[in-house]
């Protein structure tokens, strides 16, 4: 959907407010088609922004995985290795 929302789930270290923050921020802004929205539409556009984030780090805490966490700077190589590849730079 937007390649500027990362995941979020299993990494080591965990993931911060301030992620789960920018990440809701990025869906809002992606849902609404507004990068910053009016005076007029602000306050319901923040309160989006906050329920977001709310679900999101209710849904979070509640998920559990086997699976060791992910190193975050591994990741971000990886993801940085593929968008060489695809884009050619």
């Amino acid at each position: 959907m937007c390649r500027n929302i990362k995941t979020l789930f299993n990494f080591d270290p965990p993931v911060t407010p301030e992620e789960i923050r920018a990440a809701s921020l990025q869906f809002v802004r992606k849902v609404s088609g507004f990068n910053k929205p009016s005076k007029a539409n602000e306050a319901s556009f923040l309160a989006a922004v906050d329920e977001i984030a709310a679900v999101s780090t209710r849904l979070l805490h509640s998920l559990e995985t086997t699976a060791p966490p992910k190193n975050r700077e591994e990741e971000a190589a990886k993801a940085k290795a593929r968008a060489a590849q695809r884009f050619g730079s």
